[in-house]
């Protein structure tokens, strides 16, 4: 049972060893492992704000970025919105050029067929005249065979004359 009951003398050099351990500890020890531990405690709470601050640049960042992608949506729509205009634009105008250029050469075609037509319907009327010229040389050579014949029509000309000046 001894062994179970340390001796005051051990108890006594037991505890006389502790404290002088824990003196030196505490002088020499205890300083330089609270200061570690400190500084590190500070690190720790350098980097948690560190990491708060990060996280909030960060959701800046996001905003920005998501504010610059809005912007570029809206830029890019209005460019397309201009190139549409610009296009319907130009559509508008080669319609319209187009539609002129048309209408001229319309406009030149019938004048062409006008001159055309006329220049037939000239070339007919000279025919025709030639043609009553010839018919009538014939008639007139039969007729004027005879001369009381051409006599009685001199005078019937020459009174169609007369009339006709009255």
């Amino acid at each position: 049972m001894q062994l179970l009951q340390p001796g005051l003398g051990l108890l006594f050099w037991t505890l006389l060893a502790f404290i002088v351990v824990f003196l030196i500890l505490k002088k020499f020890a205890w300083k330089p492992i609270l200061a570690t531990l400190k500084e590190r405690e500070e690190g720790i709470a350098d980097s948690i704000a560190t990491a708060e601050k990060v996280k909030v640049e960060m959701a800046q960042l996001k905003n920005e970025n998501e504010t610059l992608m809005h912007k570029a949506r809206e830029e890019r729509a209005a460019m397309i919105k201009e190139a549409k205009e610009a296009s319907d634009k130009m559509i508008a105008e080669a319609k319209d050029k187009a539609k002129a250029e048309y209408d001229r050469i319309v406009a030149d075609a019938q004048q062409t067929i006008q001159q055309q037509k006329n220049a037939v319907l000239t070339e007919v009327k000279n025919q025709v005249g030639a043609l009553v010229v010839e018919v009538s040389e014939k008639i007139l050579k039969k007729e004027l065979s005879n001369k009381t014949e051409q006599e009685k029509l001199i005078k019937e000309l020459a009174e169609g004359v007369k009339l006709n000046k009255n």
